[in-house]
């Protein structure tokens, strides 16, 4: 029933970046502070309960409720957080049929939708724009343009469509854009797009932005159709290009509106191309991006020569290669360098290339390494971090060197100035992670260590019960010690934010942290050495058995109280003591477990220890005596060594300082309910004593919590009971009026809650 919880030393108050040094640190910091918008919050609980709110055709499809209609920006937004939560499916989709929702931006991405149902649900819609990223292979590219197509209204208005990674079946060729009419910008990256679907792409009338990255485009002769109008071409990894390099800057020479060109390379396919574009002075005279990235043969040299020439440029792309060294992309006004050189560069790499592993690993690894002994706060590369590790989720070298950076800027003191929903996520995804890795040591221990931090285990929301299987998992395994006292150290915290529900359902897992916990305080103790690892254990085991009898019954089976006894003839310091009496308590509260606590070791010291000097030594030593002492029939064979252990009780309770007074460490409960029948035994005052001075210590502590915990469980008839009896003890009465005051003082909205 109870715990103890130390009060971190750290502020707890959020410490926001200069913004005046960090403007993204301090809009990120904004951002993740705030709550979330209204309209998330409600369209959050309709995704939740949407096959509750809405009806069901008779061939299972869901439909919206007959009057609801919803504003287009709301309706875009709410397929989006659809698709984002993985709820987009045939079933779910046919909402969108008809009328109600008015959609123009269609977020597909990833779904698992059939072609029947994207054309069925989406294709009457007046749509403006299309991402179809990496969405299932149910819907390939020519069922998307086909559905696209069936609409006269998509074919003249439709401006964007990303296709990025969606499949096209072989038997499908060529694929067909012609009738698009109205598009302007395209993606096909990653797609099975060939030279003769450039050929039929190229001849679109408002063709603008072209992405052919890694297709099988071997001629982009074909662009010269759109010379005119093409303003951004990104031709990434094009691996089947077979004209030479004259050919090529013979095409690009024509394309006089081409404002970014990315011929970027890939750690597969490290092309040239770039170093003798470089050389070229009479092309791409209005380029304003370029991206090199990943080429051969980069010099500062060749690029400064290249943006001189060109001074409207305002960004350039070198990571992975050796050039942007150099001063002159620092001083160079408004051009923005995706490199490896700075931390500007780096995180400018880590924005631009979210959707490239190749290039996320590179500026990860080089972010490592800048942020090793970081001592500032900064949220904003954290989060990109967060979206490298979201983006990426099936490559371990991301997740593990992601990991790795993230360890760098959270490390303890860091923590504190970060926001809580931001820290939320990266421990999230730090879990995302161990599932899809779950045989990568250094991983895990990047993992563990993040549990480390005192600002995650307080304040962090995420799943606990897992973290607490994967920290037991390491306490089983690893016997490196350090590994062993984090383990230790992070469970115990675990272990006293686990809900009763949450600690049966560790099942084996709760016999088994049992048995290696006592382990290890056995070991410790016969070696009489007084360490954390031994404080952390007797902490876990402490907080496991808090309110919940499973646990103390395998405390009781794995030999737990001899290893009890046998600690507290080891070590007299009072922070072991005060643990030992915690844990016994705790199996004390369990009326079939107590009589087994009845011992002449147990007994003996726990009447020792009740003279203890220390308060909360001698609190904890009271609250076993008076759960002990409770039963009678326990007792019926030794009736006079119960009668002066409740003298003892008395006498000593007598001693203690007011209840308001301040313990060396917070007591805290999760429910009075093993307080109500001490309360409620007026043939025992010592014990009702002890067990009304415990509930006013908490209750003056914080009434917030407690006086409102003590009405809600019905704890305050029994303080009426007890105030207006006129055979109880004259101190206990004073206490329950005291507790009564206290909780009119700061309850008085509370009408439903009687009071005598």
């Amino acid at each position: 029933m109870v715990h103890f919880l130390h009060p971190s030393r750290v502020p707890r108050s959020l410490v926001p970046p200069d913004a005046r040094k960090d403007a993204q640190g301090w809009r990120v910091v904004q951002e993740e502070a705030s709550p979330y918008p209204l309209v998330d919050i409600c369209l959050n609980v309709l995704i939740a309960n949407l096959e509750k709110l809405c009806p069901e055709r008779p061939d299972g499809t869901l439909c919206l409720p007959e009057h609801w209609n919803f504003p287009q920006e709301v309706a875009d937004h709410f397929l989006g957080m659809m698709t984002w939560q993985g709820r987009l499916t045939d079933k779910t989709a046919s909402i969108f049929q008809g009328n109600q929702m008015n959609l123009k931006l269609v977020s597909i991405q990833k779904a698992k939708i059939s072609a029947s149902a994207f054309i069925k649900y989406f294709c009457h819609q007046k749509l403006i724009e299309v991402d179809a990223t990496a969405v299932h292979s149910d819907l390939p590219v020519p069922d998307i343009i086909r559905g696209l197509c069936s609409s006269n209204w998509i074919q003249q208005n439709l401006r964007c469509l990303l296709l990025d990674s969606a499949s096209v079946p072989h038997n499908s060729r060529p694929l067909s854009f012609g009738q698009l009419t109205g598009l302007r910008t395209l993606s096909v990256f990653n797609v099975w797009f060939h030279s003769e679907d450039l050929a039929n792409v190229s001849q679109l009338p408002s063709l603008e932005n072209l992405d052919i990255s890694n297709t099988q485009v071997t001629n982009i002769s074909a662009l010269l159709t759109c010379k005119d109008r093409l303003k951004s071409l990104t031709m990434h990894y094009l691996k089947c290009l077979t004209m030479t390099k004259p050919q090529v800057f013979a095409v690009i020479r024509e394309l006089k509106c081409l404002l970014h060109l990315d011929i970027s390379g890939h750690k597969q396919f490290r092309s040239d191309l770039a170093f003798d574009l470089l050389q070229q002075k009479d092309i791409l005279p209005n380029i304003v991006s370029l991206d090199i990235s990943g080429s051969s043969y980069i010099t500062d040299r060749a690029v400064e020569q290249f943006i001189q020439q060109r001074p409207a440029m305002q960004f350039v792309g070198l990571l992975g290669t050796d050039a942007g060294y150099s001063d002159f992309f620092t001083a160079k006004q408004g051009l923005k360098v995706a490199g490896g050189a700075s931390l500007s560069q780096i995180l400018e790499a880590l924005s631009r290339y979210r959707n490239r592993s190749c290039y996320m690993r590179k500026a990860l690894h080089r972010l490592f390494t800048e942020t090793f002994s970081v001592h500032v706060t900064m949220p904003a590369v954290l989060q990109l971090v967060a979206i490298g590790m979201r983006n990426h989720p099936l490559d371990l070298t991301v997740q593990f060197t992601a990991s790795a950076c993230a360890l760098n800027l959270m490390h303890q003191g860091l923590a504190w100035g970060m926001p809580v929903r931001l820290l939320s996520e990266v421990i999230c995804l730090l879990f995302k992670a161990l599932k899809n890795f779950p045989s990568y040591k250094q991983l895990q221990k990047n993992c563990l260590l993040s549990l480390t931090n005192a600002r995650i285990l307080t304040d962090v929301p995420f799943d606990r019960l897992s973290a607490a299987r994967f920290v037991l998992g390491w306490l089983y395994k690893d016997e490196n010690p350090k590994i062993q006292t984090m383990a230790v150290s992070i469970f115990s915290i675990l272990a006293l934010q686990l809900t009763r529900e949450q600690v049966t359902q560790l099942d084996e897992d709760l016999f088994m942290a049992v048995k290696e916990l006592l382990a290890i305080v056995k070991q410790k103790t016969t070696e009489n050495i007084d360490d954390p690892t031994l404080l952390f254990s007797l902490k876990a085991l402490w907080n496991l058995t808090d309110e919940s009898p499973a646990t103390c019954k395998h405390f009781m089976e794995n030999q737990g109280l001899a290893i009890c006894i046998q600690v507290l003839e080891t070590f007299s310091e009072s922070t072991i003591q005060r643990k030992i009496l915690g844990l016994l308590s705790n199996v004390a509260e369990v009326r079939e477990l107590s009589a087994k606590l009845m011992t002449e070791d147990v007994v003996k010291h726990i009447s020792t220890l009740l003279h203890s000097e220390q308060i909360e030594v001698s609190y904890f030593a009271a609250g076993i005596i008076a759960h002990l002492t409770y039963d009678k029939q326990s007792w019926l064979l030794c009736d006079l060594q119960r009668s002066a252990l409740l003298q003892d009780l008395h006498a000593s309770i007598q001693k203690w300082p007011s209840s308001r007074c301040k313990m060396s460490a917070l007591v805290t409960y999760r429910s009075f309910k093993t307080f109500f029948p001490l309360l409620g035994n007026f043939s025992q005052p010592a014990a009702q004593l002890w067990a009304l001075w415990a509930v006013y210590h908490v209750c003056s502590k914080n009434p917030s919590v407690y006086c409102k915990m003590l009405a809600e469980e019905g704890g305050l008839q029994l303080l009426c009971d007890i105030q207006v009896d006129g055979q109880a003890n004259p101190q206990a009465q004073q206490i329950a009026v005291s507790i009564l005051e206290d909780f009119r003082m700061h309850f008085t909205s509370y009408r439903r809650f009687p009071l005598c």
